[in-house]
């Protein structure tokens, strides 16, 4: 009888980097991601009061509601600090929540800027430990693409994900979004081809360590309105060959159904994590409508992405 040494015997599993993960959340549930946007006027729908308890009750009933139910729940981070440091405790609490009962967790805090404050920011949210880590933070290049690195890198040290943002349905975004460098290229194309560039570096360090990253969904997203019309194509931009999930605001109660969606994602389809807070919130306060309209938006957007037939 042979034994194995300590330092042969294999170790755990690698956890499966953050795209591979919002994939087969999203085979499993849907392409829905829940916000939670504890606004004053939702707290007081609810019958809630505007303070760091009525935020607790809101967004902790919102976590039961749909956790274990959706492919992710996007809490919208200025929301709870707002309410200061009693906020903050109650968004460590939430992302906690999320942790516990297997759902992947996006913080929309869209931090955005250079060098050891940037770096600053990855640790506060994507470093193993940190009291508000999560699975993936949203963020702004509009100080270069390039200025990310910190957040790209500890998030792929850690099999985190990163939501870039590119293209968004504000009329303010285009003046910057659309403009066009010295190359003719505009700015949000060269931000996809960005991350197109760092989830191929994602995919080739997969495949070198024997496939746990692979060739799958890469972990770097880009946040694509879904009003933005034809914006995709006028700009060039290839969604399909960023190979990473798009967060998509504005489907279903926002105005987006399948017309709109085939002209902005055309074949990059399949890549879509719809986002809505407004259809699902707006049903509570009761868990169990609020959990019904969650399943509802999800086989709704599932229904709105499904290709059209030939």
């Amino acid at each position: 009888m042979t034994s194995e040494s300590p330092s042969t015997r294999p170790g755990p599993a690698p956890l499966p980097a953050f795209g591979a993960a919002l994939a087969a959340a999203m085979d499993d549930h849907g392409p829905l991601c829940v916000g939670i946007d504890p606004h004053q006027g939702l707290l007081r729908a609810w019958g809630l009061p505007d303070t760091p308890a009525g935020l607790r009750d809101f967004a902790l009933r919102t976590v039961e509601a749909v956790g274990g139910r959706v492919a992710a729940v996007k809490p919208q981070s200025a929301f709870f600090e707002r309410h200061g440091s009693a906020g903050i405790a109650v968004l460590e609490e939430v992302l906690a929540a999320l942790r516990q009962c297997g759902t992947l967790g996006i913080l929309d805090v869209k931090r955005g800027d250079i060098g050891s404050t940037m770096a600053g920011y990855a640790q506060a949210y994507l470093a193993p430990g940190a009291p508000l880590a999560t699975d993936a933070i949203t963020v702004s290049p509009y100080l270069g693409y390039g200025s990310l690195a910190p957040a790209l890198e500890l998030a792929a040290a850690h099999r985190r994900g990163v939501f870039v943002l590119a293209l968004t349905s504000n009329p303010e975004g285009a003046g910057l979004q659309h403009a066009r460098g010295r190359d003719g290229l505009a700015v949000a194309r060269g931000i996809v081809e960005g991350v197109a560039a760092s989830n191929a570096a994602e995919a080739a360090a997969g495949r070198q360590e024997g496939g746990a990253r692979g060739d799958g969904l890469g972990s770097v997203g880009l946040v694509i309105g879904a009003t933005v019309g034809r914006a995709v194509t006028e700009l060039g931009i290839d969604l399909q060959a960023a190979a990473g999930p798009l967060l998509a605001p504005g489907i279903g109660a926002q105005g987006a159904g399948a017309r709109e969606l085939e002209e902005v994602f055309g074949p990059a389809r399949s890549q879509v994590l719809a986002s809505t807070s407004r259809a699902v919130l707006g049903a509570g306060p009761q868990v169990d409508q609020l959990r019904c309209a969650a399943l509802e938006a999800a086989a709704q957007a599932a229904q709105a992405l499904r290709p059209a037939r030939p």
